[in-house]
């Protein structure tokens, strides 16, 4: 295991869960944006 692809994965996922996350905002709330 290398620390780089620990935090490539980490960054990844949270950026993955970030992009889930505005999506589904966005379709239950499409007056906020």
């Amino acid at each position: 295991m290398t620390g780089t692809g620990v935090v490539a994965n980490v960054v990844g996922g949270v950026l993955a869960l970030g992009l889930i996350g505005y999506l589904f905002i966005a379709l239950i709330r499409p007056e906020k944006f």
